[in-house]
């Protein structure tokens, strides 16, 4: 994302709702100022609940890293809680994208009794390619920490989307559940 924009202000909020100071330490994106609306229309409950001491609530998470902001993903559905950590799926896609037998990917957080969700990912092969979870792990390992590796890996020949063509990420969530 880079800076925020002229007029407003920007603050990472921590899930027990610290203010992070430092840098690399990743929080909900909030935001101030005059330029941000002030309320949902007629709906005071969802402004309520949007709205912290004044500050927007993006459902957005980022680090800081040098004095820029970098977006980790959606809260709802780009996070992955695992083994305490708070792990990207964006990242993990990008690092799997670069693999030659992937034409397209989408990764998850699945529920994991020891880890509390672990890394699963459902990836469309490059025409005629074929891929196995073992020899994707091994080749990601060179491209990521080893808690970000996918523990679960469906290949499939679509994903399910939206009207405007985006992955649907709580469908794919559910594909990987009871497995």
């Amino acid at each position: 994302v880079g800076l925020p924009l002229p007029g407003v202000e920007i603050r990472l909020v921590t899930e027990s709702g610290d203010v992070v100071d430092g840098e690399d330490e990743p929080g909900e994106i909030q935001v101030r100022g005059p330029a941000v609306f002030r309320e949902y229309w007629r709906l005071p409950e969802v402004t309520a609940s949007a709205f912290v001491d004044g500050w927007f609530r993006t459902g957005d998470m980022a680090v800081r890293e040098r004095g820029y902001y970098r977006i980790l993903g959606r809260m709802s559905v780009d996070i992955i809680k695992s083994g305490g950590y708070k792990l990207s799926a964006l990242e993990i896609e990008d690092a799997l994208r670069q693999h030659p037998s992937i034409r397209e990917c989408a990764v998850v957080g699945v529920p994991d009794e020891t880890w509390g969700e672990a890394v699963a990912a459902a990836v469309i092969p490059a025409d005629g390619e074929a891929l196995e979870l073992d020899a994707l792990r091994e080749w990601a390992s060179e491209r990521l920490s080893k808690y970000k590796l996918p523990k679960m890996l469906h290949v499939v020949d679509d994903f399910p989307r939206n009207a405007m063509g985006k992955v649907m990420k709580p469908a794919v969530r559910e594909s990987f559940v009871g497995q």
